[in-house]
């Protein structure tokens, strides 16, 4: 098994979710990304944040919402990808940048246009009654 080791951010509003797409993809997949070497979870949070969405995450308040697993989309059987998530404050304007073609906002309606580890991230949150 291969695991794809990756880092997002839940950022929530009027019970919809922030979400993107990337260039070429025909899915939306939570704002974040893989860990490099050598980083933490919110170094890479961070990192990924400000390269796709030109914000800059608030380490201090970040809060750790879970890890989540399932079949990487559009990777051979067995890629699984592990996603640990963040929710943080930031500053800026949210706008896409390097491969992100969108950013949008989703409802849990709209679960069936993202990758399969976010569903199942859709799944908790609405459960938890913070995604509708």
């Amino acid at each position: 098994m291969t695991v794809i080791d990756k880092i997002a951010w839940i950022r929530l509003a009027h019970g919809a979710i922030l979400s993107s797409r990337s260039r070429g993809k025909d899915v939306h997949y939570l704002p974040g990304g893989k860990r490099e070497a050598g980083e933490s979870d919110l170094d890479t949070l961070v990192r990924e944040i400000r390269e796709e969405l030109s914000v800059t995450i608030d380490p201090n308040s970040a809060a750790f919402v879970g890890a989540f697993e399932a079949q990487a989309h559009g990777h051979p059987d067995g890629t699984v990808v592990r996603m640990r998530c963040y929710t943080a404050d930031y500053r800026g304007v949210l706008r896409p940048a390097h491969e992100i073609e969108e950013i949008t906002w989703l409802a849990y309606a709209d679960r069936h246009r993202v990758s399969p580890v976010d569903q199942i991230i859709f799944d908790h949150l609405h459960r938890a009654d913070q995604l509708r």
